[in-house]
């Protein structure tokens, strides 16, 4: 029997890493994607089929969906958009020229991936496509602007394709983890150092009682963080349902946050988020 393969985005690190090799082990065909060729050949050292696609060119999606649908026959069952990083800073201080960088590579890489995806899927009469989310696509946080706002539009693009595509056999899932265990923070970084002046911020003084301090020192887990494992189980279950969930929520915040989001004004979800 021919395996089910699956392209899965970000697996340098953290969940994309961590999924490809679950999947692996699980008898999927994975192809692990990775924005540095150092990365990927990594990956085809320990035994996966490490590929290089950078969200930010559209020749590297091109050409990995070209590589895929050549060694596989033409199919793909399964795609799992995940790739991204964050720009920490407050929106006031981000140069708009930051954000339209984070979209690039957020947003529209994963529209451009999946564009392409989907006739391959149309093809063949069936897919998955799964879209990492975040707690933060339900509901904001201070100094997280920029992360923010691609997860908010990632939510709505996801919804607004899985309704599109109701009419097809291919389904359209979101998977919303909160804090897992992953190098986000450390890789968000270059991005802070590139795009936020905070020395000549109005906020100086914040930024150095506050972000600098979350940002620049490991304090260990925050509550209620899981490792990534904790979001291989959910992509598993958007993978074999007959017919899965919308979206499929990770950690208690996220299955918190959903629920109060729901249930409570503006203001009183504003303080609780705020005590955060």
């Amino acid at each position: 029997m021919t395996k089910r393969s699956i392209l899965i985005t970000g697996c340098s690190s953290g969940i994309g890493e961590a999924t490809a090799r679950g999947l692996n082990a699980d008898g999927w065909r994975v192809f692990a994607a990775c924005r540095q060729e150092a990365d990927a050949e990594r990956l085809r050292e320990e035994g996966l089929e490490g590929i290089r696609l950078d969200y930010d060119d559209a020749d590297s999606i091109a050409s990995a969906v070209a590589h895929v649908t050549d060694v596989t026959g033409g199919r793909l069952d399964a795609l799992f958009n995940n790739g991204a990083f964050a720009l920490p800073g407050a929106l006031e201080d981000l140069p708009t020229d930051g954000l339209r960088a984070i979209f690039e590579t957020n947003v529209f890489g994963w529209h451009e991936l999946t564009r392409q995806v989907l006739p391959i899927m149309r093809a063949q009469g069936s897919g998955r496509i799964l879209n990492c989310s975040s707690v933060l696509g339900l509901v904001p946080m201070k100094w997280r602007g920029a992360y923010v706002s691609t997860k908010f539009a990632l939510e709505g693009m996801t919804d607004v394709l899985r309704l599109e595509m109701r009419d097809t056999p291919i389904r359209v899932v979101l998977i919303e983890p909160g804090p897992i265990t992953s190098k986000i923070r450390v890789n968000s970084i270059p991005h802070f150092e590139r795009w936020i002046d905070w020395e000549a911020s109005p906020r100086a003084d914040q930024y150095r009682e506050t972000l600098l301090n979350r940002l620049y020192e490991s304090r260990g887990k925050d509550t209620f963080e899981l490792p990534p494992e904790a979001v291989v189980k959910a992509v598993r279950r958007a993978l074999s349902a007959r017919n899965p969930a919308p979206r499929y929520a990770v950690t208690v915040p996220t299955k918190a946050m959903g629920v109060l989001r729901r249930i409570l004004p503006g203001r009183a979800l504003d303080r609780i988020i705020s005590l955060g």
